[in-house]
């Protein structure tokens, strides 16, 4: 019941992230920041689907994905199309992980220490559920700023 939960509340959540992205009048601006703001929207998007797809993806449903974090605040000017057809796979990546995990696996630990400490696969699952909101507003933040 619980996984079913996370995996309703994560869909959503990297939903609204793409809604975000296709509201973007202006595809350029995907790339650009404005004020203090060091990372574009393109950039947080790459991040999301980066940090998820290798917390989530890797070390929960062992897809062997590999993280290079540098390069998702590095690379510029992904066309809108595939960042959107990038979150589209981590929807269904996280969607199909969540709904597929026993109740016990929630309870268990992580495989890795997180937050510097040893804590349950729950723990990292609400946490990146948060940091997944976060940047969303950061993105809703930067769209209005610039458009």
């Amino acid at each position: 019941m619980i996984s079913k939960m996370l995996a309703d509340f994560y869909e959503q959540d990297l939903s609204r992230v793409k809604d975000e992205i296709l509201q973007f009048r202006n595809e350029d601006n995907l790339w650009l920041t404005v004020g203090t703001a060091k990372n574009s929207a393109g950039n947080l998007v790459l991040h999301l689907v980066g940090g998820t797809s290798y917390l989530i993806g890797s070390l929960l449903a062992h897809t062997g994905y590999q993280r290079n974090r540098e390069q998702e605040f590095l690379l510029k000017g992904i066309p809108r199309a595939a960042l959107l057809q990038q979150l589209d796979s981590l929807i269904a990546l996280v969607g199909n992980t969540l709904r597929a995990m026993p109740a016990e696996t929630l309870g268990s630990p992580y495989p890795i220490p997180f937050d510097d400490k040893e804590v349950p696969v729950r723990y990292v699952l609400v946490k990146l559920l948060g940091h997944i909101n976060y940047h969303l507003g950061q993105i809703n933040y930067l769209r209005r700023m610039l458009e």
